[in-house]
């Protein structure tokens, strides 16, 4: 009886758990250069015609930063954001959305369902700027971007694009 209702259970859980990433697809993004790692996973939600930042992401509220579970990131060293330091590990990554600067998170909390925040877990806030892009991006997109010195971590969605500067640190 007991062994029929777990089984029950876990059909249930990952069932529900292929059909939210039927709409919401599960990506990562890696970067390995000049001995700095990161790599990010991610669910991807559509724009499917609506507006995003301000209605379904509203402004000045911690957003999930994608869809589903909560997105994880790992660092392979310690590493500066945005003049900050993250030591090296892995993280939930959070933000709060506003039209001119986004405040990203790095929480010590992973494997929680992107709506289950703490923030006494968190480890690491910085604000950075948003830009406005003229060319919409249908889905929700991780990537990195590598320069001389240091990588930018592309958060794009929207008509809004956040660049946070990372780089092993000293």
């Amino acid at each position: 009886m007991i062994a029929g209702l777990v089984l029950l259970l876990l059909m249930a859980f990952f069932g529900l758990r292929t059909w939210t990433k039927s709409y919401s697809p599960e990506a990562k993004e890696k970067i390995v250069r000049k001995g700095f790692m990161a790599e990010v996973t991610y669910c991807r939600p559509s724009k499917k015609g609506r507006i995003i930042f301000g209605e379904l992401v509203p402004y000045g509220k911690v957003w999930r930063t994608g869809a589903n579970e909560a997105t994880v990131i790992q660092l392979g060293q310690d590493t500066e954001v945005a003049g900050s330091v993250l030591p090296k590990g892995n993280y939930s990554l959070w933000t709060i959305p506003d039209p001119r600067e986004w405040t990203i998170i790095f929480n010590k909390e992973t494997g929680q369902w992107g709506t289950h925040y703490n923030a006494e877990e968190d480890i690491l806030k910085v604000k950075v700027p948003a830009a406005r892009i003229e060319v919409p991006v249908e889905m929700f997109t991780i990537s990195f971007q590598p320069s001389d010195n240091d990588v930018q971590m592309i958060l794009a969605w929207e008509h809004t694009r956040v660049a946070v500067p990372m780089r092993k640190a000293p």
